[in-house]
């Protein structure tokens, strides 16, 4: 029997099952162990059954698959061959752990008789990932003594669990050589494939073992009545758009108080809590909540982050998992279903705010901010605009930098905008490949924000924006280095050199070498002009902002100091309005006053 033939039998089981798990897109790196892995995947696109993405740098691809896989809200496969290619993935492998991002890993690997005998490219591949996949199949090699149906049976095991539990499956497949001349003929009339030839001609079924159907028998608190009468305090944390649907509304109506994150999808209902929670006299008023509900996890700002490690009271997580989203480990009531079925069983009640001050001082920090900003265009001033440079219906991708939080503290994000982030293990390694995935999984205009260090270190990454059909617009502010470590209290004498690392750097060339357009903008009438132009077009274009290196980070310490010793006016507490009224009350606003 030719090894060959059958190494493409065993490789069309394991990818045809994957299609039938309701992967369509496979990302491949360059390899000759997974040649038959490859090409079962190009006839598969030949099939108009798959979509198949390429790059030559391992890292950037498992990025890229990450940000293909958060876009499109579906698995996606990646293959690659044996050796260090494997390892290359462990960052993006840990980054959809963390965020429950679905990922199937095929990681060719030489047969056992290689190993630890000095073969070239021969490591240990099981269970190389630890505990970070869900599910993690290691494959014998290919044989005809184990039937095709039980190889079907194995995957959907993997599969399985991955529906239970988001995240990563890892599959390592051992290849013999031959690799290549397979007889395609001999290949599809294969005598291996008899037992699961029905179900290879009904391509429409699923799993070859049908996995059991996830289901919520959704049940209300049983004492909700009474506490949504009671004072509380909504969070929302890191969502995707479809899971915040129509969270902003059942928020609105609850006369609670309502935190949100920038990458929560939802409207910030009081923008600014970063900057607003440091307030000394709000944060005591706020510790007073009878209840908060959280929604979601992976706050970005340290403020909320306090709120959260100092509350004692009555804690509710509403998550669709079993996956711990409380660091401070709260004695709480976790509620494992989806957002909406939630909402659904606990209805809101319209109520009157029971604490103003979050409001007025909310309204004050935007005005606040605002004064003191100026018009130079600079880290600070662009995400407090960010609305004003973003289009109509777009993506927006935000790296692990300074920028982050000051888009957390000083954005407010259109309705229609889609949020993206790596911020599960907030790595700056990958950013710019998954950005590139966003992207190639809609049709919507993209716009990537990152430091300049995590653009240095996702070099390569650039190539993967050459295949960008729509507007993608990269900002890379360059403060020469790692700004956001002056916000940490290091000592002056090592900061700058093995903290901040100025690289003394521009990104023109870059730019040039991978074929994107480029522009450097100085003031704001620039950047719109570049935008105008840019966002007309297809394709991508790489915006460098250079900043001084601690000008937004001092700029942030100064506003969080003086909202922070900011007094609060007294209030009326007989003359509570609802959310709405107080909203609309232009005169609130000033009865905050920075002390001097």
């Amino acid at each position: 029997m030719s090894v060959s033939v059958f190494n493409r039998c065993w490789a069309r089981v394991i990818l045809e099952s994957l299609v039938r798990h309701g992967v369509t897109q496979f990302c491949i790196a360059p390899g000759s162990r997974s040649t038959p892995l490859t090409l079962e995947a190009v006839e598969l696109q030949n099939q108009n059954r798959a979509v198949c993405h390429t790059h030559f740098d391992e890292r950037g691809l498992g990025f890229f698959a990450l940000g293909l896989a958060k876009s499109r809200q579906e698995c996606v496969a990646v293959i690659v061959t044996s050796g260090t290619a494997t390892a290359n993935l462990y960052p993006a492998i840990i980054e959809a752990r963390q965020t429950n991002v679905n990922l199937v890993i095929l990681t060719a690997d030489r047969p056992i008789e290689l190993l630890e005998c000095g073969a070239n490219q021969a490591i240990l591949q099981e269970n190389m990932f630890a505990d970070y996949p869900v599910a993690k199949v290691n494959l014998p090699r290919p044989t005809p003594d184990l039937s095709a149906s039980w190889l079907l049976s194995y995957l959907d095991q993997a599969y399985q669990k991955q529906h239970q539990t988001p995240g990563v499956i890892h599959i390592n497949v051992p290849l013999p050589e031959p690799l290549y001349g397979a007889d395609e003929e001999k290949i599809n009339q294969h005598e291996w494939f008899t037992p699961i030839q029905s179900w290879l001609a009904q391509r429409e079924r699923e799993l070859w073992v049908e996995h059991p159907v996830k289901k919520y028998d959704a049940e209300p608190h049983t004492d909700w009545d009474a506490w949504r009468a009671k004072k509380g305090v909504i969070l929302i944390g890191r969502l995707s758009k479809i899971e915040s649907e129509g969270l902003s509304q059942w928020a609105n109506a609850m006369g609670w108080i309502v935190i949100t994150d920038v990458q929560s999808n939802v409207p910030p209902i009081l923008p600014h809590a970063d900057v607003w929670l440091g307030n000394k006299t709000v944060l005591k008023k706020l510790l007073q909540a009878d209840i908060v509900i959280q929604f979601g996890g992976g706050f970005i700002s340290k403020r909320v982050n306090q709120f959260l490690q100092a509350y004692q009271g009555e804690y509710w997580i509403v998550a669709d998992g079993h996956k711990n989203l409380d660091p401070y480990h709260h004695a709480r009531t976790r509620f494992n279903m989806s957002i909406a079925a939630w909402l659904q069983t606990h209805p809101p009640v319209r109520q009157k705010p029971w604490l103003l001050e979050p409001l007025a001082l909310s309204k004050f920090c935007g005005d606040f901010i605002m004064r003191n900003l100026g018009a130079a265009l600079n880290e600070a001033s662009l995400a407090y605009n960010i609305d004003k440079v973003l289009p109509n219906n777009c993506d927006l991708f935000l790296g692990n930098s300074l920028f982050v939080r000051l888009s957390d503290a000083f954005a407010r994000l259109p309705d229609d905008c889609r949020v993206f982030t790596n911020r599960g293990a907030s790595g700056i390694d990958g950013l710019i490949a998954t950005a590139a995935g966003v992207s190639l999984g809609s049709n919507r205009p993209l716009i990537a924000m990152l430091g300049d260090t995590s653009l240095l270190y996702d070099l390569n990454s650039l190539a993967l924006l050459q295949k960008v059909v729509q507007p993608v617009i990269v900002f890379v502010i360059n403060n020469n280095g790692g700004a956001i470590f002056d916000i940490l209290p290091v000592r002056e004498d090592v900061k700058e050199k093995y903290y901040q690392m100025p690289h003394q750097l521009e990104f023109a060339q870059a730019a040039a070498l991978f074929g994107l357009k480029y522009a450097l903008p100085r003031t704001w009438s620039d950047l719109n002009s570049v935008l105008r132009q840019a966002y007309k077009q297809r394709g991508a274009t790489l915006i460098e902002l250079k900043v001084p290196a601690t000008a937004a980070s001092q700029f942030y310490r100064y506003i969080l100091n003086e909202i922070a010793n900011a007094v609060i006016g007294d209030d009326n507490d007989d003359e509570h309005e609802t959310v709405d009224e107080v909203a609309q009350t232009e005169d609130k606003k000033d009865t905050l006053v920075p002390e001097e």
